[in-house]
């Protein structure tokens, strides 16, 4: 069951984000950024973390898991360092992610030997 959760979750946000781009004038990289702070407003708000559980995967992966992830880090280092974990915590807590999705595009573009658009 853990598995249709989170495909039927995540294909939810994905098609609401789709007719968010389709309907309105925004902008993709605006969409994408009100989607990471809705994740960490959320994560804010203790709401994101039981629907984390409910969907898994569904809800970790798309962009509004990232911004919840940010705010943990940025959470869990503040009460460790204070004022001086608002700088440290989102970035310590995301590193492993941003460093694995550089390393596959770069792999990834080895592989397959891209080329640029004419």
């Amino acid at each position: 069951m853990d598995y249709i959760n989170a495909f039927w979750v995540g294909g939810l946000i994905c098609a609401l984000v789709q007719i968010l781009m389709e309907k309105t004038k925004l902008l993709p990289g605006r969409i994408m950024v009100m989607l990471v702070c809705l994740g960490a407003l959320l994560g804010a708000l203790q709401i994101y973390e039981p629907f984390l559980e409910f969907a898994g995967a569904g809800a970790s992966v798309p962009l509004l898991g990232f911004g919840n992830v940010l705010w943990k880090g940025v959470k869990e280092a503040v009460d460790a360092n204070g004022f001086l974990g608002i700088f440290l915590g989102g970035l310590k807590a995301s590193a492993a992610g941003i460093s694995a999705a550089l390393i596959f595009s770069y792999l990834a573009s080895l592989i397959f030997q891209p080329k640029m658009k004419k």
